[in-house]
């Protein structure tokens, strides 16, 4: 059984048709968008707008003199999402910026008035309290200031950017005709998108990738598998999504949630992956990242009907299945092939060694060889050591936990696409 599905945003609301219709580079990315009162207000919608067609979801925050510069519907209609313009009983600044509820809140634009509010803990607006919420939960602020150039040049201003300049980032305005004028919303996309891993380099490549288990049956009802989760493949399908790729992901039964933004075709046994990632380099791809725990064996001869629990013993004659990565070369010539070889409890230069063994075997450009049996590992499996075996000198990710490897292995795959 293959089900073969593409992961985008569902909702009733007609705006959120748009969502990723120009990239994917920030999709599963959930981003406040706070609206202060001046009135370059009204670019605010062009850039909600602008962030959800790249895959994000935005909530806006606006302040009491924003709604009468811009009606609050303006900024529903825009993002599909209801306007917080006063706080209440359901706590809006703690579902909206309390740790880890949202990925980036921007202020667009951002006045002297609410930068001091923030400087020195003021919250007496909806603005204003998500911001010290954001603050202290720590999420990442984006303020892109607007006001008039005297303004700016007010010695308290400048202190209050001083005192937030390495707490914040800041976006530098535009000084047109005597005011700091908030930057264009395409000059802040571009920001956002750069700070979640955008690049040059991938952006529009074509990156195929396998991850997780895959089961093979015994009998009807009963498999054989391994323990992988699927994380690490999940975690480089959405790097590679956030860098701008266009991804797909043929994936096993893993525990961990297929990324938004991908094009997710799910298999259960190794065949079946196999046979969908035969198909699916028929196209163009420039990665083929195997990072799934296919099965090394399958039963020879499965039964047809559920095997008797009454039985004392039974014997299962397995058979060795097809390495899905020594094909891909075959399939693809000119195609960069990235596998992963796992061990267990080996040395170092035996680890290295077995991954050079699997580069020729298998005419792959890089190999990523770890150690999964190390005391280390199974206490904190969360983190990790890989090595970068290919054609150069080996390089170590060193021990670190696994969002971090993740962007190690991107960069030196991105620097195979140089």
């Amino acid at each position: 059984m293959v089900d073969k599905t593409k992961v985008t945003k569902k909702s009733d609301h007609p705006s959120l048709d748009i969502v990723n219709s120009s990239g994917y580079e920030l999709s599963g990315k959930k981003i406040v968008l706070c609206v202060a009162g001046s009135v370059a207000a009204y670019k605010a919608i062009e850039l909600a707008r602008l962030l959800m067609r790249h895959g994000a979801e935005v909530t806006c925050v606006a302040s009491n003199a924003v709604t009468k510069l811009v009606q609050p519907d303006y900024f529903k209609w825009a993002t599909g999402n209801k306007v917080i313009t006063k706080l209440t009983g359901e706590l809006e600044h703690i579902r909206l910026a309390d740790y880890n509820q949202a990925d980036l809140i921007v202020v667009y634009p951002a006045t002297a008035n609410t930068l001091g509010k923030l400087a020195n803990g003021i919250d007496d607006t909806p603005v204003s309290t998500v911001l010290t919420v954001g603050f202290g939960s720590k999420i990442p602020i984006l303020m892109c200031l607007a006001m008039h150039a005297s303004m700016y040049d007010n010695v308290a201003v400048k202190k209050n950017i001083d005192f937030l300049k390495n707490k914040i980032e800041f976006l530098a305005p535009l000084m047109i005709e005597g005011k700091a004028k908030a930057s264009e919303p395409e000059d802040v996309l571009e920001y956002v998108k750069r700070k979640f891993g955008s690049s040059s380099i991938l952006k529009n490549k074509k990156i195929l990738i396998t991850a997780g288990p895959t089961i093979e049956y015994i009998d009807p009802i009963r498999v054989i598998t391994n323990q992988s989760s699927g994380r690490t493949g999940v975690l480089l399908a959405s790097e590679f999504i956030s860098a701008g790729s266009k991804v797909t992901l043929v994936y096993g039964p893993g525990i961990e949630k297929a990324p938004k933004g991908a094009k997710v075709i799910k298999v259960l046994t190794t065949k079946e992956m196999h046979d969908v990632v035969k198909k699916e380099l028929k196209k163009k791809f420039d990665v083929a990242i195997m990072a799934a725990a296919a099965a090394d064996y399958t039963p020879e001869n499965p039964s047809k009907k559920k095997i008797k629990s009454s039985q004392n013993k039974i014997k299962i004659s397995l058979k060795k299945a097809p390495k899905i990565i020594d094909q891909i070369k075959k399939y693809q010539k000119n195609i960069i092939l990235v596998g992963f070889k796992a061990e267990v409890n080996l040395s170092k230069k035996d680890l290295i060694l077995s991954a050079r063994r699997k580069l020729e075997e298998s005419n792959a450009d890089m190999i990523i060889a770890n150690d999964i049996g190390s005391p280390r590992y199974k206490k904190n499996p969360e983190n990790n050591e890989v090595f970068i075996v290919d054609s150069g000198k080996i390089r170590s990710s060193g021990w670190r936990e696994k969002q971090k490897i993740v962007k190690f292995i991107r960069q030196e795959i991105e620097n195979k696409l140089k």
